[in-house]
């Protein structure tokens, strides 16, 4: 019996791995994360699977349902949002299951920042300006922040950030934020990201925190915040160009390898 932690995309079905599909289909048993998984991905347990929304239960109801497909020989599949490095309660979880001796994989997601800046059709890193992306988030009910993990000590950076779970306290980013990034600074809050209703709001930090309160944003929202959003002028990376030498592509000679 083994326990597959399975990052479940951003929303949309179609951006779960193929792995995670396929894991998906021949588990007994899939726990998973209440509305922010899609429905459609469920379609693909099979027909006699048992199906477990664990958004009511509390860490030890969920463990409860593994011991209990444990004990069972059931494989898990346990569903989560994005991708489960980051947020997703997976070691809490995983410590629980080291200490019961347990087995489990995890499979990776994809990120909601990465479909996020899909939908903007932008890249996060653009030469000059920004070749750093900085994943973070306010302080919550659910987990404070480390004290030195500060809104302004990030953006002292100038990298591009992307701000989970903190739709609901966007001025409060705003106002931090301004000081090093400048109120022109390109700004765009995306809401549920490759799901059927998503949506994108772009601007600047001056006028981002009254368009987000007009549009009734209030959650399941990420903010991204930098000049990589707006950048056209830039200079371009030393990768394709023609006399940038790499192992594949010399500028003196054949590809090695290649045929002449």
């Amino acid at each position: 019996m083994t326990v597959h932690f399975i990052g479940a995309g951003p929303g949309a079905a179609d951006l779960i791995t193929i792995r995670g599909r396929d894991l998906i289909a021949r588990c007994p048993v899939c726990l998973y994360a209440g509305s922010l998984v899609a429905p459609e991905i469920l379609s693909w347990c099979p027909s006699d699977a048992r199906i477990v929304d664990t958004a009511p239960l509390d860490l030890d109801g969920i463990v409860a349902e593994i011991v209990a497909a444990h004990e069972a020989g059931q494989d898990v599949a346990r569903l989560h949002s994005g991708d489960l490095s980051i947020w997703s309660a997976l070691a809490e979880q995983t410590r629980r299951l080291d200490r019961l001796g347990i087995p489990y994989t995890v499979t990776p997601g994809v990120p909601s920042f990465a479909a996020a800046a899909a939908l903007l059709q932008r890249e996060l890193t653009v030469p000059g300006l920004a070749q750093s992306v900085v994943l973070t988030r306010t302080s919550g009910r659910a987990s404070a922040m480390p004290e030195r993990e500060t809104l302004k000590a990030f953006a002292a950076t100038g990298a591009t950030l992307a701000l989970h779970l903190s739709i609901h306290v966007i001025e409060t980013v705003v106002a931090e934020l301004g000081p090093f990034y400048g109120a022109d600074c390109a700004t765009a809050v995306v809401f549920r990201a490759s799901w059927p209703d998503e949506r994108a709001i772009t601007g600047t930090l001056a006028t981002i925190a009254e368009d987000v309160r007009a549009a009734g944003l209030e959650r399941t929202a990420l903010i991204l915040v930098g000049p990589a959003l707006a950048a056209r002028d830039f200079r371009e990376s030393a990768l394709y160009s023609t006399d940038y030498d790499r192992r594949f592509r010399p500028t003196g000679g054949p590809i090695p390898g290649a045929e002449a």
